[in-house]
């Protein structure tokens, strides 16, 4: 497995209230682990957020828990993690609306298992780009209720309103994915920082170069910057060199 992971302030915010994290060797009983965190709640509060969430999970996944599977270390992790920063917020008046994006993913043999929260995306590259997470937004609610079109004005210009966020609630909700690996797959996770700013055609053409992981994942965040960088950029490239013996 190769990954390379890149946060950028973009050209626009005076601060960086993304976070992220990245191990190719075993955390605790993962594999691996990786984890985007897009802050949210104000200057201090968002920055506060994203560092919180990114730290506490990290020292959750740090231990060993051998009586449960994959997912239920991501969903008992993200549960705690919320309940402490929901409760840390509370104290403090200046960290009042602090809250997080969230998307963590981790690989075990074959199998891509995921958790988020909120509009930090997973795509997946194998015969086309595909996004495997699903938006916690105002207007992808809209969507699925057949009142608001994608890529409508109204769709753009509503899209950073979210709907779930870890630390916005005692208790929180994640959606949780499992998908089978196969060769020559590479993953990709993002804040809308890219998303937002580059289209799926262009992430897809730049991840597909020949250029090294390393290349890609800063060609991602310079398109993003070229494109106004109106948000922070966070950026994870993953290949996880899946064998044909082990499919």
């Amino acid at each position: 497995m190769e990954a390379c992971a890149i946060t950028d302030t973009g050209q626009v915010r005076s601060m960086n209230q993304d976070v992220v994290f990245s191990s190719t060797t075993p955390i605790g009983s993962l594999n691996n682990l990786f984890i985007v965190a897009d802050g949210m709640g104000g200057h201090r509060a968002g920055d506060f957020a994203s560092r919180f969430v990114v730290d506490h999970l990290v020292e959750f996944f740090g231990h060993r828990y051998p009586e449960k599977d994959v997912h239920g270390i991501l969903k008992e992790g993200i549960r705690q993690v919320n309940r402490l920063l929901f409760e840390a917020t509370e104290k403090e008046a200046h960290l009042n609306g602090a809250g997080s994006t969230l998307v963590v993913a981790t690989v075990k043999g074959n199998v891509l298992y995921v958790a988020n929260i909120g509009d930090s995306r997973l795509y997946l590259l194998r015969e086309e780009l595909e996004q495997v997470t699903r938006d916690h937004s105002y207007v992808e609610e809209l969507v699925a209720l057949g009142k608001m079109k994608r890529g409508s004005r109204d769709y753009m210009e509503n899209k950073n309103i979210i709907t779930r966020a870890v630390g916005a609630g005692r208790d929180v909700d994640m959606d949780l994915f499992a998908l089978k690996l196969r060769s020559r797959d590479c993953i990709l996770m993002c804040s809308d920082g890219l998303s937002n700013m580059v289209d799926e055609f262009e992430i897809e053409y730049i991840i597909r170069s020949e250029d090294g992981l390393e290349r890609k994942t800063q060609a991602l965040v310079d398109a993003a910057n070229r494109s106004g960088g109106r948000d922070n950029i966070s950026v994870i490239l993953i290949d996880p060199q899946i064998s044909e013996v082990s499919l």
